[in-house]
């Protein structure tokens, strides 16, 4: 792996962003035998890293026969055609080994699609390093003329496969507006969050759905609505793709129409993993997508999820001990992070640590959103007996 040390940033952030770029290599299936940095207060414009990191690399490739070099920052189609010049491995970098495990996670036609075409949008511009038949010239009939480069064709059999899919999109999200109308006069609530911090889990917890749920980043990337129902008030609950650090913005912009189910959310459910080092920048990372997606003044309820994992030294920060964390959801109360964060609950998923009273405390929110959002509406209609017998009728 490589990564850079850019000017405001210190040793330890890189650290921890190659730490999750190292989560996300194993996660796509390669096993990292060393990390490179360098402190640069730019990237270079042609290599993206100096020269002599360069020789330096190339040497340790040689040495050790390695076939694939991870970059943690996006490479321009220039960087990588002239690191290809001195390197002789595969070259990717942060948005193609994304790309990657999404394409593997990819069950639904919605989410394939969304993917394909993240790809194609990735691909259109590195077009340059793709082939080896650039020089060769083409023409004849269909095509734009004598003299038509292969790059240029194999570009604009790109820009016709990027339209297409963008139309079978449309019609894909035509097909869930028309679902989602179906579901409506129900609360809805959304689980959003950093990857890997539990929203599967806690998702199969509320419903009894069997969303796929495993220690890796991006486990789920189909969105998943389940009814729940909570003391017999029944609401809708939805899955949808985590967030993380350096996410490539055509990622984003494909994956809208998944995010529909947020943006038409009444209550949003931000899964934090506490035990995780870095769970402070995380929750930025979050809040800025919420921000980008103008979805930031929902009802927001903070859910800490992994306190089974917290160590004894965070712990000791929030003068808590471990008998506490395991017995007495009240104590986490009186910390100082639940008072910077009010609207919060601490759980955990995994051990069904004082899931009653999140079940609780997302039920008074639940029946608060009903009254709100439909105020003549009597509450007993919510009811779970009572949606049984309208669609028995």
């Amino acid at each position: 792996m490589v990564g850079i040390i850019r000017k405001g940033e210190n040793q330890e952030q890189v650290a921890e962003h190659l730490e999750e770029l190292k989560f996300l290599a194993e996660t796509a299936g390669a096993e990292i035998i060393a990390t490179y940095v360098q402190r640069m207060d730019m990237p270079n414009m042609k290599t993206f890293i100096g020269s002599g990191k360069i020789i330096e690399i190339q040497a340790f490739v040689e040495k050790e026969k390695v076939d694939l070099l991870i970059f943690d920052d996006e490479l321009s189609g220039s960087q990588i055609k002239n690191l290809d010049q001195t390197i002789k491995c595969k070259i990717i970098d942060r948005t193609n080994l994304i790309l990657d495990i999404f394409a593997r996670r990819a069950q639904t036609t919605q989410a394939r699609t969304q993917v394909e075409l993240a790809q194609y949008q990735y691909l259109l511009p590195r077009l340059t390093r793709m082939w080896t038949h650039l020089e060769r010239q083409r023409g004849g009939i269909g095509l734009r003329g004598p003299g038509e480069t292969e790059i240029e064709t194999d570009r604009r059999i790109i820009r016709s496969k990027i339209a297409l899919l963008k139309k079978k999109l449309e019609h894909i999200d035509r097909q869930n507006t028309v679902q989602r109308k179906s579901r409506s006069q129900k609360v809805r609530v959304a689980l959003v969050g950093y990857t890997n911090a539990g929203k599967s889990t806690i998702m199969n917890l509320l419903s009894k759905a069997n969303v796929f749920a495993e220690d890796k980043l991006f486990a789920t990337l189909d969105t998943t609505v389940r009814n729940v129902v909570i003391n017999d008030i029944t609401f809708l609950l939805s899955d949808t793709v985590g967030f993380i650090r350096k996410l490539p913005h055509r990622l984003v912009e494909s994956f809208k129409s998944t995010l529909d189910e947020v943006r038409e959310a009444d209550i949003l459910l931000h899964i934090v993993d506490l035990s995780h080092p870095d769970y402070e920048q995380q929750m930025k990372v979050v809040h800025q997508t919420l921000v980008e997606l103008k979805l930031d003044q929902k009802e927001i309820l903070t859910v800490f999820n992994k306190i089974d994992k917290l160590n004894n030294d965070f712990l000791g920060d929030l003068e808590l001990s471990r008998e506490e964390v395991a017995v007495n959801p009240a104590g986490f109360a009186k910390t100082c992070l639940a008072k910077e964060n009010p609207n919060a609950v601490f759980i955990s998923a995994k051990h069904r640590l004082f899931i009653d009273d999140f079940r609780k405390t997302l039920l008074e929110k639940v029946i608060s959103t009903y009254r709100k959002v439909y105020p003549n509406v009597p509450l007993s209609v919510y009811s779970h007996e009572a949606v049984n017998r309208d669609k028995l009728e």
